[in-house]
């Protein structure tokens, strides 16, 4: 299992990008709009970490982890079938991959499939 993309919604994003930063000595872009308008950093082994804020009035603070995978519809078949509520099916980020995420035990869970 690998992360790729780790997505963190937070409702002051550039004091999460600045503690990151100080803490990890990385450093985040600008907002990136196909990922929500979301910060990046890259991490060393490859991945990346994303801050944004929520996306609309109801949006929660979250930190939900994007797991790597080699087939985004066999793998949300499979946790579909394991109980989890798909909660957005797959979607295609041009240049970038395709991301779903899913619901199981309370918490938010992503995939990406370059």
């Amino acid at each position: 299992m690998k992360v790729h993309y780790l997505e963190v919604v937070a409702s002051d994003v550039d004091a999460v990008c600045a503690t990151y930063e100080a803490a990890h000595s990385i450093k985040f872009g600008s907002a990136d709009p196909l990922l929500g308008g979301a910060r990046t950093a890259p991490l060393p082994d490859g991945g990346s970490i994303g801050v944004r804020a929520p996306l609309r009035d109801t949006g929660k603070p979250v930190v939900r982890p994007y797991w790597l995978v080699d087939d985004i519809k066999a793998a949300l078949d499979r946790v579909s079938k394991q109980g989890a509520l798909v909660a957005h099916p797959p979607l295609e980020i041009p240049g970038r991959g395709t991301f779903a995420i899913y619901i199981q035990g309370d918490v938010d869970h992503g995939l990406w499939q370059l």
